[in-house]
């Protein structure tokens, strides 16, 4: 049995503790501030092997460039004089390209599915308590263009194994019996599913804390001690812990920590933002993308969450209430009779999504360490892909991955 350190307490980091866990290991998580304030807390819930197509594709870099220009848009990177992120871009610019899409989706589609059967195995096995749907996805558009595009990718999901519906907008109506939906069509992924993450993170903790898994809150980690090939410690304000194995699953502070190991982890914060309608009488039924809008709605019990954007700003924490306007200003474009007041700045959650350069998590051991396991790099999927990375680094500090393939996932592969 190893000790083995885990930096982060996002969902990667927690699934990670769990399957450490069941797979007989004694760990401690360590995490820079409040457990239930991470990035997975207040996202959009969905879990979504739908999604199999990288963030770097065709036509993006254009796209972004658009959406630059407006204040509202859902896409910005912030300017700013830094290497990381030059490097991250280039990175970026070199994978936006048909032949990385198509070496991607069957990575991203069986990483997907593993995470969404161990979700079903985690809804029914009894360790855990939270909400669980598989009601699908919808992908709503309301522009011919839009509506070209999700064809394109419903035809790409096809083939690939995973089922997708082109629907118009009478038969979007039909599937959602309680509020009036206008669109010109949306593509349904049945197979995709949704939960409530703040449950999910509560739950989790709870269940980990019982099993006797270490959590240490608002301990920021400073450094690590090494002897040649190994890490043998880790270093906080608070002292040094001795361990046996470590796991970076540190989210868009991943290249901080990486750096004190030597490693230089291309990955940039995205931030995202979310806020919450409660009691919610004529609810969506099924959860949804709007397309032209690029923002989410889930539903969550009687409540709906809304979020969105995609803002490239380091790990700058600050809120950007134009962005946030761009979400509500969208919302009655879809759903016109479910009334959407802007919220108040200490309504509006935040957190960042570590986005990689290419659209491919980090996962799995790296050559430069003998017992250094990295989990990170999951951009706007963390959530979705928390279970099978989870199964996944717990295989990795067994030297025994053999729930799938993850060389696509290598984080020295730049």
């Amino acid at each position: 049995m190893a000790h083995v350190g885990i930096v982060g307490g996002g969902i990667i980091g927690l699934c990670s503790a769990y399957y450490l866990h069941k797979a007989g290991h004694r760990v401690t998580v360590f995490d820079q501030g409040p457990i239930a304030d991470g990035c997975s807390f207040g996202n959009a819930g969905m879990i979504v092997p739908s999604h199999i197509i990288p963030l770097a594709q065709p036509g993006m870099i254009a796209k972004g460039m658009r959406w630059m220009l407006k204040s509202t848009s859902p896409f910005y990177v912030k300017p700013r004089l830094n290497l990381d992120l030059a490097r991250w871009g280039w990175l970026f610019y070199q994978h936006a390209n048909d032949e990385h899409v198509q070496r991607s989706i069957p990575a991203l589609r069986d990483l997907s599915l593993l995470s969404k059967a161990l979700y079903q195995d985690l809804a029914a096995n009894g360790d855990l308590e939270f909400e669980w749907q598989e009601r699908g996805l919808f992908m709503l558009y309301k522009t011919a263009s839009a509506e070209h595009e999700m064809a394109e990718e419903a035809d790409v999901a096809n083939r690939a194994g995973i089922e997708a519906r082109i629907l118009d907008a009478r038969q979007v109506q039909e599937l959602e019996p309680n509020t009036r939906v206008t669109v010109r069509g949306g593509i349904l992924y049945p197979g995709d599913a949704h939960l409530n993450p703040n449950e999910l993170i509560r739950s989790l903790v709870a269940y980990l804390r019982s099993a006797g898994v270490r959590i240490l809150e608002n301990q920021t980690v400073t450094g690590f001690t090494k002897a040649g090939s190994r890490v043998k410690s880790i270093q906080t304000q608070q002292g040094s812990v001795d361990i046996d194995a470590v796991v970076i699953a540190g989210g868009a502070w991943s290249p901080e920590l990486s750096r004190s190991l030597g490693l230089n982890l291309s990955l940039q914060g995205g931030k995202g933002y979310s806020f919450m309608l409660r009691n919610v009488s004529n609810n969506v039924r099924i959860p949804a993308i709007m397309l032209e809008a690029r923002a989410t709605a889930t539903p969550m019990g009687q409540d709906l969450r809304f979020a969105g954007t995609l803002e490239v700003a380091g790990t700058d924490m600050t809120i950007n209430m134009n962005r946030v306007k761009g979400i509500v200003d969208s919302i009655n474009n879809y759903y016109p009779d479910i009334t959407v007041p802007m919220p108040t700045v200490e309504k509006v959650w935040r957190g960042l999504r570590p986005c990689s350069p290419d659209g491919l998590p980090y996962i799995g051991r790296t050559d430069r360490f003998d017992n250094v396991v990295l989990a990170t790099g999951h951009g706007m999927m963390g959530l979705s892909l928390g279970p099978a990375t989870g199964k996944l680094v717990s295989e990795a500090i067994d030297n025994k991955v053999d729930s799938m393939e993850i060389a696509a996932f290598s984080p020295d592969r730049f």
